[in-house]
């Protein structure tokens, strides 16, 4: 509580390592004075300065919610989490479960996605605190530090174009893209093991941190599923906290769809990550890769009237509400309508941009230096944080 409260008054990141079987259970025979609400002060704490838990062993009950109110969240190789430990699952459940089998590693890493990022021991743990905090400012009151490097101009993207394949069907990875644009070594991936279908990233373009999300078509084709919306949705909320500009690199085919998805609730999950872009005031800058259709693209900021800095499209890129094919399939559209709808599909960036939906329509090689561009632009804001 104590630590907690002085991050507050002076501004500065909390840093906590956990490993604890939680609250004793002898203290409540014995009487002691009233104390500050520690997870109190963790909530009021959100939002002000960036804070971080690395979880180095088993740890739980009140540590373990301790945990749940930081912004960033490392695991050690062998660590755990869990609000009750194994001795007080059997008790109250007769459940026999090991430490790794109730909140390990892979549980919380992979699956529940409470967990953000893992490291292999304590030391590199540290050193990931480090690396994340560099991309932020000291508070929420501040702007990230702009960091000089070798390679922080302009430069074209020349392996782009065989990077991403023209048909739509067809998926490549998004984190060769990301690293493509960002400056070089630069780039941070959070919860890689989580939330598959959309990419979300820290990394520097010409200096400046930037928070990157990408979907993802080596995963569901990119539909947006539950874990991936909520991944995205805390990711913007952590960088609109801290000023930080968002690339958002759309191509998806919507929000997944099908028996499996309703009942995750990802459209309810979609409607969240929705929630969290719009209500960004850092810069936000668009890019429609290959493909956006229906709320797919409403969640991927593609829309130049939302506080965007840039909106822009590679040729070729398709919209809509729905695909084409698909759509006029389920309205029973004859012949003469769906090559109607088809030819509208096809035209999509062009005719978008024709009536302002975009900003422009760009070579693909040139990306990465319309964004350095784009964050020019936007530093006049910097002066009125």
């Amino acid at each position: 509580y104590r630590l907690a409260r002085l991050a507050e008054q002076e501004r500065v990141p909390l840093i906590i390592m956990l490993e604890g079987a939680g609250e004793r259970t002898t203290n409540q025979l014995e009487r002691s004075r009233s104390a500050g609400n520690d997870l109190q002060a963790l909530a009021d704490l959100s939002g002000k300065v960036p804070t971080v838990a690395v979880i180095m062993g088993p740890s739980a009950g009140h540590g373990a919610l301790t945990a749940m109110l930081m912004d960033f969240i490392i695991m050690v190789e062998g660590a755990s989490i869990f609000s009750a430990g194994p001795p007080l699952v059997a008790a109250a459940t007769g459940e026999q479960v090991t430490k790794e089998e109730l909140g390990g590693t892979y549980v919380h890493i992979h699956r529940s996605g409470v967990a953000h990022n893992i490291a292999p021991d304590d030391r590199a743990a540290l050193a990931l605190v480090r690396n994340y905090l560099s991309y932020m400012p000291l508070n929420a009151w501040q702007l990230p530090q702009r960091l000089k490097s070798a390679d922080d101009g302009e430069r074209r993207l020349d392996g782009i174009l065989d990077l991403i394949p023209p048909g739509s069907r067809k998926a490549y990875d998004a984190r060769i893209l990301v690293n493509m644009v960002a400056d070089s070594g630069s780039v941070l991936e959070i919860q890689p093991f989580f939330g598959g279908a959309i990419v979300t990233a820290l990394a520097r373009i010409g200096g400046r941190s930037t928070a990157i999300v990408a979907n993802q078509p080596l995963v569901n084709s990119g539909a947006i599923d539950c874990d991936a919306a909520n991944k995205a949705a805390h990711f913007l909320e952590i960088a609109d906290t801290f000023h930080l500009p968002v690339a958002f690199f759309a191509d998806n085919p919507g929000v997944m769809a099908g028996t499996d998805a309703e009942r995750s609730g990802a459209i309810r999950c979609a409607a969240r990550m929705y929630s969290a872009q719009r209500k960004v005031r850092s810069p936000k800058i668009s890019v429609t890769v290959r493909k956006a259709y229906g709320f797919g693209s409403s969640v991927m900021a593609m829309n130049p009237f939302d506080h965007q800095t840039l909106s822009i499209a590679f040729p070729g890129a398709t919209l809509g509400a729905m695909p084409a094919a698909g759509g006029g399939q389920a309205s029973g559209a004859d012949s003469d309508t769906q090559a109607a709808l088809d030819a509208a599909e096809t035209g999509g960036p062009w005719n978008s941009a024709d009536t302002m939906g975009y900003d422009e329509v760009i070579d693909p090689r040139e990306l990465r230096n319309v964004l350095l561009s784009a964050l020019e632009l936007s530093s006049g804001r910097e002066s009125v944080i």
